[in-house]
């Protein structure tokens, strides 16, 4: 079967990734979205002068997203000014102390000895383990679509295994190397939002540390809307024809074969489908159940990374001794991780954290004022209600006002929260997800939900809920995974 067109559904990062690599392959691609713009949890919105980005705050990996630029024969610059942050992010400690987390290697090494001497160098050793796995990881494992064990029959994966630390633990590979509860803390920090307790994340993931430490934290000048703006730029650039305001109802089917795509503004046909929006709401909800490659079960028992409470909130004046990210570890960091993954529940006394772009980019609110975008990390499928809203944005804002010595909450002129019901709304999100799976080693690579259909031939995947997994730099290779499979399935000409 020779394929001429596609449909892609859903325009996030990983939809449309998809989309401009199917153009770029020759295809007709028509990209649905549901609401009126793109971007799915990178959307933004303004209001009153300021601009809120909806959902990720944090810009890593700078090199997948050039690689991307590169294949489309552009690079970041060509979109945006990428700004790197130092310091990096601060964290405030148990003490009410801001730790400032440094860019520069040197002085992160300084920082560490402060808390445990001798742990500068266990910190060299521990990165240069950590890019080993970001190399290997980045460059290799993420780019199978996990459809047959044989992709990894690859000697440089199979002679890597036990230095890939797959079958190890974070949490026992971090004590190995530090044993300070802060820098313990503080080297857990980024698998935080991968979906489980450190004891239960294997230690491939110390590739995060790389990719913080090393590789740094960096902002798109203008938000982080501006990565969405360069890809749809590039998805045009390629003939992708997008349509928002276009939510998929059904996706018919005749002999294991996708036909058709309904939708709530006309009806659509292709040779290829790909599900970049939510996984489990397409399968279960737009497919006939002899179409569904996984049962109720299979989806109960998945294992979710958390969702979140947010709050946009904009200040009429400047909050002192904010960094653009910062981290409150103020409270007890198992208590909360223990309310998130083993038993469920709203948080006693939650961790939170702060982004406050104003403190780097003056475009996204008025002259003066401070623009932050608050976080807890909270169990997916919980019940949220106005006053729960209320209760936890007071409880934050208090400790908030508390580590910067100065008040806020009567200066707030804007504030709008987000929650579990808002991501079914708007996302169709899983359990209210907002991160996807946990990356758990029995929810690893072919371990997830395929990113091909195991009963429509022509229905594809992209995501966070399918490989490689969450995040944006995930996405972004997700959608070309899908495109080069779609390619290869349906003998296309592959990059």
């Amino acid at each position: 079967m020779t394929a001429k067109t596609a449909i892609v559904i859903g325009s996030g990062v990983a939809g449309l990734s998809a989309a401009s690599y199917l153009a770029q392959k020759g295809l007709k691609v028509t990209l649905l979205e549901k609401n009126n713009d793109v971007g799915g949890r990178a959307r933004k919105f303004e209001t009153q002068g300021f601009m809120f980005d909806m959902g990720p705050s944090w810009y890593w990996m700078p090199d997948v997203f050039e690689k991307f630029y590169n294949d489309f024969g552009h690079t970041t610059s060509d979109f945006y000014e990428l700004k790197r942050l130092d310091p990096s992010y601060q964290v405030f400690d148990k003490t009410g102390e801001a730790v400032v987390i440094p860019a520069n290697m040197q002085e992160l090494e300084q920082l560490f000895e402060r808390y445990e001497p001798g742990s500068a160098i266990k910190l060299r050793a521990f990165l240069k383990e950590a890019q080993y796995k970001y190399e290997v990881g980045i460059n290799d494992l993420v780019y199978k679509p996990s459809v047959s064990l044989l992709e990894f029959a690859d000697a440089r994966l199979l002679k890597g295994l036990i230095k890939m630390d797959v079958f190890t633990s974070i949490k026992k590979h971090v004590r190995s190397f530090v044993t300070h509860p802060f820098l313990i803390e503080l080297l857990e920090f980024p698998i935080l939002f991968l979906g489980a307790l450190s004891k239960n994340t294997p230690a491939l993931y110390s590739l995060m540390n790389y990719a913080d430490m090393s590789l740094g934290t960096w902002y798109p000048m203008g938000g982080m809307f501006k990565i969405i703006e360069a890809f749809k730029a590039i998805a045009l650039e390629q003939g992708v024809d997008i349509k928002v305001n276009h939510e998929v109802l059904q996706i018919e089917t005749e002999n294991g074969i996708a036909k058709k795509v309904i939708t709530t503004n006309g009806n659509y046909e292709a040779d290829v489908i790909v599900g970049a929006g939510d996984y489990h709401h397409i399968e279960q909800k737009l497919l006939h159940v002899t179409d569904q490659s996984y049962s109720d079960g299979y989806w109960d028992k998945r294992k979710m990374a958390p969702s979140c409470l947010l709050y946009y909130v904009g200040v009429n004046k400047r909050v002192p001794g904010l960094q653009h990210h910062n981290l409150f570890f103020d409270a007890d960091f198992t208590r909360h991780a223990h309310e998130i993954y083993t038993e469920p529940q709203w948080p006693t006394e939650p961790l939170f954290y702060v982004s406050a772009p104003s403190v780097t980019d003056n475009t996204v609110a008025p002259e003066g004022y401070e623009n932050l975008f608050m976080l807890i990390p909270v169990a997916p499928g919980m019940v949220d209600s106005e006053e729960i809203r209320e209760r936890y944005f007071k409880t934050i804002m208090q400790r908030l006002e508390q580590h910067t010595n100065t008040e806020i909450l009567p200066h707030v002129v804007y504030r709008k929260s987000y929650a579990f019901s808002d991501f079914v709304s708007d996302y169709h999100a899983f359990k209210g997800n907002a991160y996807g799976l946990a990356n758990t080693l029995d929810q690893t690579a072919i371990l997830k939900p395929r990113i091909k259909s195991k009963k429509v031939k022509n229905l594809y995947y992209a995501g966070q809920l399918t490989v490689p997994g969450p995040g944006l730099p995930p996405s972004i290779i997700s959608g070309k995974v899908a495109a080069n499979l779609i390619a290869k399935d349906f003998k296309l000409v592959t990059n």
